[in-house]
């Protein structure tokens, strides 16, 4: 667990990846984009603090011991929860597979949980992959990358009636959380193929399964308040938030989240480090010391309680996730309000 100012935090980091980026896994032929990947990824890292920087050669394939430095020693994360994303069309052995993913869940049992992965536009073999991994460790989640390419395809809709059959299958299957990247684009895929528009509509269709919306949407942040506001089963994933806002862009990051405060509530934001884009330690650090500046152009947001900082970090996510909170670790229920007076004798006086 995080320990803070003296304070304990039962922390769920619900973003993680555990990718093969390095040269050995390129395909032939779709290097430029392999490599422009990964480079992508790495100028991100360049919106944190600048101790936290990797060189490029370490970025590129980090091992499971520095995962276990990073992610449970020095950040005290409790649970963390890896999003698998294939990329085969550029990486040989794909990038963040759930293979992969699942070194660290073996590696570090009950501490790790990873999703599963599918792409409607592969068919049935994309179902009987996502059983197969059901059947190796029972999913709780799947991760869905609607602007992966596939086959001269440079992406996909949730909307799609063939993803609509994978929906209605993750479900038959007992898989309640769908996370789907929303967010900035990374070279050279498309930024109209990470929409949310059919965020809004799959919502609706599914009200059973709880779709978590990595990186909010942005730079779509209103579109994506209004939907999370109307559809109860949408969640706020937090990672980018955090991690490429949070130092770099104070002002901004404090109107980010005062939107999602103000529309979707403490009760549906979820913490995301986007490890190993980022290193979860100064994100969770700077989130509990973090506050609005005080400025007038952010009073009208609703203010981060001791509570909601709970929430955030780990509680959600372990309520998505059926995970269990520690005792004393919860976010404590508030005392009943004793009626009042004159309430107690107008039942008294109705009574006679």
């Amino acid at each position: 667990m995080h320990e803070h100012n003296g304070q304990k935090y039962f922390v769920v980091d619900e973003h993680q990846h555990f990718w093969d980026a390095s040269p050995e896994n390129w395909i032939k032929g779709q290097e430029q984009y392999a490599k422009g990947w990964i480079e992508c990824f790495h100028a991100y890292m360049g919106l944190a603090p600048p101790e936290t920087h990797w060189p490029l050669e370490k970025f590129q394939k980090y091992s499971i011991e520095q995962y276990e430095h990073d992610v449970f020693e020095e950040a005290g994360v409790d649970v963390g929860i890896c999003q698998s994303t294939f990329l085969r069309a550029w990486y040989k052995d794909g990038f963040n597979t759930f293979d992969r993913n699942m070194q660290l869940a073996e590696r570090f049992p009950g501490k790790v949980i990873v999703n599963g992965r599918f792409d409607p536009r592969e068919g049935e073999a994309s179902m009987r992959e996502l059983e197969e991994q059901h059947k190796r460790a029972p999913l709780k989640g799947v991760k869905v990358y609607t602007a992966e390419w596939y086959n001269g395809s440079r992406g996909w809709s949730l909307k799609d009636p063939e993803a609509m059959r994978c929906l209605e299958k993750v479900q038959e299957m007992g898989i309640k959380n769908v996370h789907a990247h929303k967010g900035p684009t990374i070279w050279p895929m498309n930024k109209d193929a990470f929409g949310i528009e059919d965020i809004d509509y799959v919502a609706s269709m599914f009200p059973e399964l709880n779709f978590i919306v990595e990186h909010v949407g942005l730079p779509r942040i209103e579109d994506f308040c209004f939907v999370a506001t109307q559809e109860p089963n949408v969640y706020a994933g937090l990672a980018v938030v955090l991690g490429g806002l949070m130092y770099a862009r104070p002002r901004y990051f404090a109107k980010v989240m005062g939107e999602l405060l103000f529309w979707v509530g403490e009760d549906k934001m979820l913490f995301g480090s986007d490890y190993a884009i980022w290193e979860p330690k100064w994100q969770i650090e700077g989130f509990l010391n973090w506050d609005f500046p005080d400025d007038a152009e952010f009073s009208d947001y609703p203010r981060l309680t001791e509570a909601s900082r709970r929430k955030i970090l780990g509680i959600n996510a372990a309520k998505l996730y059926d995970i269990q909170v520690p005792e004393g670790l919860g976010v404590p229920e508030p005392p009943e309000t004793p009626a009042a007076q004159d309430t107690s004798q107008l039942v008294e006086t109705g009574s006679q």
